[in-house]
């Protein structure tokens, strides 16, 4: 069975190698406004959930129609947000956005919200899906100016949700974390877990075998 991720992160396809699965990786190129402009006031899970289940019928499409298909898989979609002050983040994408997002976060608790959504296809055929969404609190502490400054000229805070990342350099800046671990890297193992069981998938079919 073919293990599709939906996502060019590199973070979320390290956690899923690490834990055992060799996915193919389609980037579903989903335009994150244009969905999010879609829907009506959504609460913050909504449209992490939603921001998922584009992301992966974006690829089932691609690979149904194309050699790049196969008969028996799962496309698995991801988001993830940060849940501030009141309001939803993602990437910061420019160092300014970048600091700004550290100066109104930095000492406080947020909570990084993923989102994710699976289709199951069956010789060929669309037959399962599921979805589901993951909250983990943050705990951010207070860097100094010049570790701000220094963490954002790495670029590593520019292209992640929130800002900042938990397994690289900006895990020196959070006090702790209340949930799933892998959650705030990008892909929840418990989540991804409970979803492929729904569609009638054991992550142990997924796993590569051991080198000999």
């Amino acid at each position: 069975m073919r293990f599709v991720l939906a996502s060019q992160s590199p973070a979320r396809l390290g956690v899923l190698r690490s834990a055992g699965f060799d996915p193919s990786v389609v980037v579903s190129g989903v335009d994150e406004d244009a969905v999010a402009a879609s829907l009506t006031d959504p609460a913050p899970v909504e449209l992490v959930r939603a921001l998922a289940v584009a992301k992966a019928e974006a690829v089932f499409e691609t690979l149904i129609g194309s050699h790049d298909g196969h008969a028996d898989m799962v496309i698995v979609g991801c988001d993830s947000m940060l849940s501030i002050n009141g309001e939803m983040v993602g990437k910061p994408l420019t160092p300014e956005a970048a600091r700004e997002r550290w100066a109104s976060m930095a000492g406080k608790t947020g909570e990084l919200l993923t989102g994710h959504a699976i289709i199951r296809v069956e010789n060929g055929e669309r037959t399962k899906e599921a979805s589901g969404t993951e909250g983990t609190t943050v705990r951010f502490g207070t860097p100094s100016q010049e570790e701000i400054e220094a963490y954002i000229a790495s670029g590593e805070p520019l292209q992640v949700a929130g800002g900042f990342t938990l397994d690289g350099r900006g895990g020196w800046f959070i006090e702790g974390i209340d949930g799933d671990f892998s959650s705030v890297i990008g892909i929840s193992l418990p989540l991804t877990r409970r979803l492929l069981t729904e569609v009638g998938v054991s992550v142990i079919e997924l796993w590569t075998r051991p080198a000999s």
